[in-house]
């Protein structure tokens, strides 16, 4: 069996998603799946094929990031950080839209992102820094071209559509993505990015992880037209996708990723997903929704059905005994990081408060080191 051509349960070839032009999401409310929970390939999906060495890549990325979560928000339970929101249930809508970018596309996430951070290549230093209470962000964005997390609910969807406008002046081939939830699709900010995107032809893509919850606000209660029509409406192009199937995100976000590089113009993707956790942990959402409900999304796991798919092909007990292994090795890697971050001096804030260097900050940087000079001179040997 090669990397790239095995069977499926059904004895049907599975082909290289790359060698054949991508699949477009069909219209009027179904969202394009290549992979059903239980692991079977669709009709779609059989057509597709599957690219085995992508499908594992995309699993690993999904199985850290999930252990890394779990290990946050351990660590937030136990004081060490002072607020988590988690990507549970997410992790195939941020993963499978994340490697279908370029290295170089621009990405400005949210605060939930985690997943996706991880596969640029963050790590829980970087990660957890802000979340410590330790920096106002973790990470310079031009490294990993992946923005500081957004806590401004929408904020970021105007960032993105503003740097994308900078990138059409400037003639490059890079584009930018931005995520976000159904809850901000109802924030002014979002609805004016996705209107100043459409007219002005910036070459942004709008990824909306649509998780059914606003915090406690369900998703039919937030709007009477489907996410990925109302963008239509501004005159992007749109589309639909099973969030919770990695290898079908992956797939529409190539294709729209593509398209937006080619036209120079703005599109949007629906990614039909679940937040399992809540909100924050500082959110109960036992108290606004039903058991049932979370346990009928509990058997849409994502990472279950390509496992089931993985297996099905082929794929052998070592490679998820390995991921195994990497998911111990990051769950350490994470604590370690997280209680060996230092605490920021106070005299280094004088320097970061403006881009160029400010006569009165300067002095007042210089007060401040004669106060705490003549403070240690006055403690007792």
């Amino acid at each position: 069996m090669s990397e790239k051509a095995a069977a499926d349960p059904s004895g049907a070839e599975v082909r290289d998603l790359r060698r054949i032009e991508p699949v477009v999401a069909p219209p009027h409310g179904a969202a394009l799946r290549f992979v059903m929970p239980d692991g079977r390939l669709t009709p779609q999906g059989e057509a597709a094929g599957v690219d085995l060495g992508l499908a594992r890549l995309l699993f690993r990325d999904m199985a850290l990031a999930r252990r890394f979560d779990a290990e946050a928000l351990a660590l937030a339970r136990q004081g060490e950080l002072g607020l988590w929101l988690m990507s549970l249930g997410q992790e195939a809508a941020q993963v499978g839209s994340i490697r279908a970018l370029r290295p170089d596309d621009h990405v400005f996430p949210s605060y939930r992102e985690h997943a996706a951070a991880l596969a640029r290549g963050l790590g829980p230093a970087e990660l957890l820094r802000q979340w410590r209470g330790l920096a106002h962000a973790g990470w310079n964005p031009a490294t990993h071209r992946f923005h500081f997390y957004s806590l401004v609910l929408g904020t970021q969807a105007l960032h993105a559509t503003g740097y994308a406008m900078g990138v059409l002046r400037d003639g490059a081939d890079e584009i930018v993505m931005t995520y976000f939830g159904d809850g901000a699709s109802s924030q002014g900010d979002v609805n004016e990015a996705l209107n100043w995107a459409a007219t002005t032809g910036a070459p942004v893509l709008f990824f909306c992880q649509n998780n059914h919850w606003a915090i406690s606000t369900p998703a039919a209660q937030q709007s009477r037209t489907a996410l990925h029509q109302r963008a239509a409406g501004f005159g992007l192009d749109s589309y639909l996708v099973d969030g919770n199937d990695v290898l079908a995100v992956h797939a529409v976000t190539s294709q729209a990723a593509a398209r937006v590089r080619d036209t120079r113009m703005p599109a949007f993707i629906e990614a039909e997903t679940y937040r399992m956790a809540g909100h924050s942990t500082s959110d109960d959402p036992g108290r606004y929704r039903a058991d049932g409900e979370v346990e009928r999304w509990r058997l849409r796991d994502p990472i279950t059905r390509l496992e089931i798919l993985l297996k099905a092909a082929g794929v052998g007990a070592s490679f998820f005994t390995e991921v195994e292994r990497e998911a111990d090795a990051l769950a350490a890697a994470t604590r370690r990081a997280c209680l060996s971050l230092p605490d920021p001096e106070l005299a280094d804030l004088f320097g970061t408060v403006y881009t160029e260097r400010h006569g009165l900050l300067d002095r007042e940087a210089a007060e401040y080191a004669e106060y705490v000079a003549q403070s240690l001179s006055e403690v007792p040997a």
